[in-house]
């Protein structure tokens, strides 16, 4: 089952795709045109994208799979329990994915909402 995008990808997307560089920019057009088709089952957030490629022109990423952006994840007290890895298949958004390196603190799609840095 395909679902809209949910704000929460949706608002770590616009954090982690800038508009500075040409193919993030190239990204944040296909946005309105992802859907999610299946989120990872451990709470982390990763989603898993269906684009109609139609619709869009794709991004000068390069052929095959290449992670488009990433963005670590900083809490308050400077610590980097994570990252955000946004990936492209063939210049078009694939997944975006939530890593985590702590066993202490939980990292997710809601705690890089709070905790990334521009």
């Amino acid at each position: 089952m395909t679902e809209t995008l949910p704000a929460d990808v949706a608002l770590v997307l616009e954090a982690v795709l800038g508009e500075d560089d040409p193919v993030h920019l190239a990204l944040r057009w296909q946005v309105p045109h992802i859907r999610v088709r299946e989120r990872c089952t451990c709470g982390c957030g990763t989603a898993y994208f269906d684009l109609d490629a139609q619709a869009v022109e794709p991004a000068p990423s390069g052929p095959g799979t290449v992670v488009a952006a990433e963005a670590q994840i900083f809490t308050e007290d400077g610590e980097c329990p994570g990252e955000i890895l946004v990936f492209a298949q063939g210049g078009y958004l694939s997944w975006l994915e939530v890593c985590s390196w702590s066993d202490d603190i939980e990292v997710s799609l809601a705690t890089a909402q709070r905790l990334l840095r521009p």
